[in-house]
């Protein structure tokens, strides 16, 4: 396979190609499987304390290993343990190319809670060989729907326990796109979906009759003043047009308006065109925009209660000065998301309040001082969220804002309250450095080196201010 070069096939052996290195990919990823559940062990592993929990230490390996965060290294893991122990057929199906890996992830994801339900060896058969028969033909997506199908009609008893206990599921994610774009995901009970749904469609039908309204009678009052202080009869015309107000040109007639009188400037025409310019937002825009401004309503009325590290809820730009005055053109950061152009830090950092942070010119590291008290005072706090701006265990994105500010050496061992002690790390790392047996070394400048219990080491460099992580 390696010594072909599609380039110089036909077209259609180029086709035949490509499905036969899918099919390849689809082998290897059974071994990936394997060695997996190697690693993390056939079932999940129990915990040990109250400060531990299943697949800590076996997630941790994995995600550190492979460069990905702890969420993705445990579906991973739960994934390989659906196919290799309780779902034989789909994992051979993969490993002689007859599915995909994308076909074989659905298969298991589906079927997992059902088999951690009880499903009878004969249900959970059936369902499999008639989801690998549908494969065939079918896109992931379909086959997804398939099994959801068969496992209604086959186990309704286990069905309905699995929606009931889906409900517990529940919640919110945001993930970062590129484009300066983000998604946040909402996994919400169907009926409160459509609630939520059917509260963006409210408020956007709401705003567009206000919206329509105030053109409306915006443009009706443009329509007389341009009457009465003698513009032109194009803006007149123009005006009604955008208005649709139906006003005849014999009801401003006698204002003695004529093509000889004062007509606007170009700026006028462009500012008045502005103003009067038809939304060309799309519907999905429009829902965006409302689900956005909903929420911006609701944290203004919130922001004094709901505080992390003894702050108000608040949004934090990163933004050098010189580009801020307009005299460069260099990205900031938007803490827990990453890289935006200048254009777009400065029209957020308009309104905002300003704290100055000093960085190294060379590294762009932000720079260190020290405190004497366990607890870390309010600007050490900022200056340690702003520096880590995330969890600092490998691979996590866990905002630094709602993370622990922990002693890397522990206080009670005689590590110091600073900037070159101290670290976010989320509570699961937390604990994990704690009590998971992982030691965590700290630099100056941020970085740290981590090791595992059983002796792997990892690095996490410093991270410079308007770099993204």
């Amino acid at each position: 396979m390696v010594a072909i070069d599609p380039e110089d096939l036909s077209r259609g052996a180029r086709v035949d190609y490509l499905s036969a290195v899918e099919r390849q990919t689809g082998w290897l990823q059974a071994l990936i499987q394997r060695a997996i559940v190697a690693v993390a062990g056939a079932e999940p592993s129990e915990a040990d304390g109250i400060y531990e929990g299943v697949d800590d230490a076996e997630r941790e390996d994995i995600s550190a290993a492979l460069r990905m965060s702890g969420n993705s290294a445990q579906y991973k893991i739960d994934i390989a343990r659906s196919l290799i122990n309780t779902l034989p057929n789909t994992c051979s199906a993969l490993a002689t190319g007859e599915i995909s890996p994308a076909h074989a992830n659905v298969i298991a994801r589906e079927t997992a809670a059902a088999i951690r339900e009880g499903l009878p060896k004969e249900a959970i058969e059936r369902i499999e060989e008639s989801a690998i028969a549908h494969a065939e033909f079918h896109t992931p997506a379909q086959v997804g729907n398939k099994v959801r199908t068969m496992l209604a009609q086959v186990a309704p008893k286990e069905f309905e326990e699995i929606v009931v206990r889906a409900r517990e599921t529940r919640k919110v994610s945001m993930y970062r796109e590129s484009d300066g774009m983000a998604t946040v995901v909402a996994i919400l009970p169907a009926e409160d979906a459509q609630t939520v749904m059917s509260a963006i469609e409210n408020f956007v039908i709401r705003a567009n009759r206000r919206d329509e309204e105030a053109r409306n009678h915006a443009a009706k009052a443009e329509i007389i003043r341009a009457a009465f202080i003698g513009r032109a009869p194009s803006t007149y015309e123009n005006a009604k047009r955008k208005s649709g107000a139906g006003v005849s040109g014999a009801g401003v007639s006698g204002a003695g308006v004529s093509g000889e009188q004062i007509k606007m400037t170009p700026e006028e025409e462009a500012a008045f065109s502005n103003e009067y310019a038809p939304d060309l937002r799309t519907m999905d825009m429009k829902r965006a925009d409302a689900l956005s401004e909903i929420a911006g309503i609701a944290v203004s009325l919130s922001a004094d209660e709901a505080k992390s590290h003894r702050r108000s809820v608040s949004v934090n730009v990163t933004i050098d000065l010189p580009t801020l005055l307009g005299l460069k053109e260099n990205p900031g950061q938007l803490a827990g998301y990453g890289v935006l152009p200048a254009q777009i830090m400065r029209a957020l950092a308009g309104e905002g309040k300003w704290r100055r942070f000093i960085t190294d010119p060379n590294t762009g590291t932000l720079l260190d001082y020290g405190r004497d008290s366990y607890q870390p005072p309010q600007d050490l706090v900022d200056y340690l969220i702003a520096r880590d701006r995330t969890c600092r265990f490998p691979g996590c994105r866990q905002s630094a804002a709602r993370a622990d500010i922990d002693h890397a050496e522990a206080w009670e061992d005689g590590g110091e309250t600073s900037a070159a002690n101290l670290g976010a790390l989320c509570r699961r790392h937390h604990r994990m450095k704690t009590h998971g047996g992982w030691k965590l070394t700290s630099s100056e400048d941020g970085s740290c080196n981590w090791e595992s219990p059983d002796g792997h080491r990892y690095f996490v460099p410093a991270r410079p201010v308007l770099d993204a992580v």
